[in-house]
């Protein structure tokens, strides 16, 4: 499991199944606002999100479910959460892959035992070298929502972290770089253009800011430096990049008040080729320490800064 990060989760963007995020009001939620997980609280280890669910890990074990799909399940290190498949990693280390509408009950669709030599890790160092799913131990396989579920990864790649969209790729290597690949036609890739690139391309705009964490979102990407900033790109088509857009002024959920996330008067976002700051975190002096994308949403963990 990748190292735990603690502290308050936000999340903004589409919520029209009830999942976790905000408030939980309407079907959007324009602006970051504190994680709802009841029962969780502030016990959350991880957030995964697809675009009709959320799976969230308790530092205890527990993977809860909302949304579309609901259910809770213990014993479990680790959850990845999309739209085909619901992987979650148990003791063993075990890999099950679920549908998501069975609600951890049952018999999961497809096992997989890790084998820690077989995953380029060896005994004791196995769960160091674990990252989030879906990137494997040791970082030479990934899980895919589709089958085969299980895919190697080129090691010279070096990755740190894997993220799959919709439609695109983001890796993490080992440096703090961070590449994309697939398709660009909402900007997803980081690149300046709508172009597709077939394979893993170093996002130029974030050289010589070395990150720590990436999250891909349907077809919106986000990243965290290690100094705590957070970079978002690609569409807004439900506020997920915490910037105004057209269709929440057009629903009329979306309101003039003070500060600049989600209101009237300021220039429509309907997407970004590039990655931009979220100033929101900077102006509330809050570090961010993890992230996580649904399809078109965004949660994000954040503590004050200073705290260690």
């Amino acid at each position: 499991m990748a190292e735990e990060r603690r502290g308050s989760w936000f999340g903004f963007g589409f919520c029209g199944f009830g999942q976790a995020l905000g408030s939980g009001r309407g079907r959007q939620v324009h602006s970051p606002e504190p994680l709802r997980t009841p029962g969780a609280g502030a016990d959350v280890r991880r957030v995964s999100a697809s675009w009709s669910y959320t799976a969230v890990v308790t530092r205890g074990g527990q993977v809860q479910l909302s949304g579309a799909a609901g259910g809770a399940a213990g014993g479990c290190r680790d959850a990845w959460a999309s739209e085909a498949l619901l992987v979650v990693l148990r003791a063993g280390p075990e890999l099950q892959a679920w549908a998501p509408a069975c609600a951890l009950r049952g018999e999961p669709l497809w096992t997989h035992t890790l084998v820690p030599e077989a995953e380029g890790a060896d005994g004791a160092g196995a769960e160091a070298q674990a990252a989030a799913l879906p990137l494997l131990p040791g970082a030479r396989a990934y899980v895919s929502p589709r089958p085969p579920f299980y895919r190697p990864l080129a090691p010279e790649l070096r990755a740190r972290r894997l993220e799959l969209g919709a439609e695109h790729a983001l890796l993490l290597d080992e440096a703090g770089q961070v590449f994309s690949w697939g398709q660009g036609r909402h900007g997803q890739l980081g690149h300046g253009t709508l172009e597709a690139e077939p394979e893993p391309r170093l996002l130029e705009a974030l050289q010589g800011l070395p990150m720590a964490e990436v999250a891909a979102g349907g077809w919106h990407s986000v990243c965290v430096s290690e100094t705590g900033d957070i970079y978002i790109w690609g569409w807004n088509e439900s506020g997920q990049l915490a910037l105004p857009t057209r269709s929440l002024a057009e629903d009329g959920k979306t309101v003039a008040r003070e500060g600049k996330y989600g209101q009237l008067g300021h220039k429509d976002t309907t997407s970004l080729d590039r990655p931009r700051r979220v100033e929101y975190f900077v102006d509330k002096q809050l570090q961010v320490r993890a992230v996580s994308c649904g399809l078109w949403n965004t949660y994000v963990c954040a503590v004050e800064r200073g705290e260690s």
